[in-house]
């Protein structure tokens, strides 16, 4: 570590970028931070209950996860709701806390002794995967009569290793690109139907909207930026310009050229003209608190940030600054451990079947975009706010590279990046230290 900034990112970073999009890195009322973490299942009553009345006849198995706060309440809805449609399976959940998770998943895959089924993120599962620690899920999803093509393609082809799916995709999240339409009103860059004159788009194009709306509304930021958790923010736009972190094969580095650059002097540029605070250490309660126009957040913020109409807020796909769409995303995933006896693991595929097809419309509402096609394509799924934006905008998802070195990678990435944007390093120099380490990650 070369630098203060970089040494503070380091405690822990490892573990929460994964989890960034599910209570770490941004506003999601720290959902994963807030969830109960013991030695025993905290299922909910509902469970125990389904527990004693199937007693003797059904096959109970254990659901390790991570979601706290409102997430964790819609999980626990979904649970309550597959134990009590059917007598054949009874889940019991341990919910983690998120900066342990990982730790405690890789720990349970590699002693044989842990969850029955469990929550993933899918730049997680290359390691299990090589591990031989879970099972591909095609084979059970057709005994329980679970068609796997009700999964959007994308979704699919993250979770597929030589043809094989090894998990069940539950979303995708991704950030919005969220607007407070108060603020874009005051600035004189408001359309009558409440979306914002975002003008030319191009990078000096963006800048200029920026400006103005420096100009019209001194004391607020133009454009809150994730600093804190900067890796994502700089995907969004380096996907954008067609970047990749990696070459086609994944043996080495591909993020040290011009388009990295350009996209980091872009974000250089606008702390420079204080269109965003680069020392911001909560951006996401700026934008919620009506201190910043613009805000690249997740989708997994849409309960806070639509949900209470006094905000005044709008979302949409994020504008195509670099000449694309493509952007950053990750997914949740269900996945099955290779130790788990066969009545489980068919048990198991019971539980992410219900989860997917029926537990999707639940899930959706927590702000993710269900995998499930048939749940974004329901009249129940369209009718929450902002919906149709959130599926268009799932539309040009880009997941992280298949490779069981990934978290590693992106937490060389994220370092870097701290000490460009804090002017430890330049662009230019940061870039080629970025480049190097990757690279030796890679051959080692």
């Amino acid at each position: 570590m070369k630098k203060k900034s970089a040494t503070l990112l380091t405690t822990g970073m490892a573990l929460t970028l994964a989890l960034a999009g599910c209570g770490n890195g941004n506003n999601n009322n720290n959902a994963a931070s807030s969830a109960p973490a013991s030695g025993s299942a905290s299922a909910p009553a509902s469970s125990q209950a389904a527990s004693a009345g199937n007693a003797g006849s059904a096959v109970e198995i254990t659901f390790w996860n991570m979601f706290g706060g409102g997430e964790g309440d819609f999980v626990d809805q979904i649970i309550k709701g597959f134990n009590d449609s059917q007598k054949e399976v009874v889940v019991k959940q341990l919910r983690l806390e998120s900066n342990e998770y990982y730790a405690k998943l890789g720990t349970a895959l590699s002693s044989g002794k842990g969850p029955d089924v469990a929550v993933a993120h899918v730049d997680r599962i290359s390691p299990f995967v090589k591990a031989k620690q879970i099972v591909p899920v095609d084979d059970l999803a057709s005994k329980v009569g679970f068609d796997l093509s009700q999964i959007t393609a994308s979704n699919l082809r993250s979770v597929t290793y030589d043809g094989k799916p090894y998990a069940v995709p539950l979303d995708t999240h991704f950030h919005m690109f969220y607007y407070n339409k108060d603020l874009l009103k005051q600035a004189d860059m408001l359309n009558e139907d409440g979306t914002p004159k975002l003008g030319e788009m191009t990078p000096e194009g963006f800048e200029k909207t920026l400006a103005q709306i420096q100009s019209k509304v001194p004391d607020i930021q133009a454009l809150a930026v994730n600093t804190p958790y900067f890796q994502e923010p700089f995907l969004n736009l380096y996907y954008e310009a067609g970047g990749d972190i990696l070459n086609a094969d994944m043996t080495k580095a591909a993020i040290n050229n011009d388009k990295a650059l350009s996209v980091l002097k872009f974000y250089m540029d606008v702390y420079k003209n204080k269109y965003a605070d680069l020392n911001d250490k909560n951006p996401w309660d700026s934008f919620s608190n009506g201190k910043a126009a613009f805000w690249f957040g997740g989708v997994w913020e849409a309960g806070v940030l639509l949900g209470d109409a006094s905000k005044n807020i709008g979302a949409m796909p994020l504008p195509p600054i670099f000449g694309s769409q493509t952007h950053w995303a990750s997914s949740h995933l269900l996945v099955v451990p290779s130790y788990v006896s066969a009545e489980k693991q068919e048990a198991s595929a019971k539980f992410m079947k219900y989860f997917s097809e029926v537990g999707g419309s639940t899930w959706g509402k927590a702000g993710h975009v269900p995998a499930n096609a048939n749940v974004t394509a329901s009249d129940e799924y369209k009718s929450l706010p902002y919906r149709d934006q959130f599926i268009e905008a799932q539309k040009t998802v880009k997941f992280a590279p298949q490779t069981d070195k990934y978290t590693t990678i992106v937490t060389t990435i994220a370092e870097s990046l701290q000490n460009i944007i804090f002017g430890s390093e330049s662009p230019e120099d940061g870039l080629k230290d970025m480049e190097k380490q990757i690279n030796e990650v890679l051959d080692n």
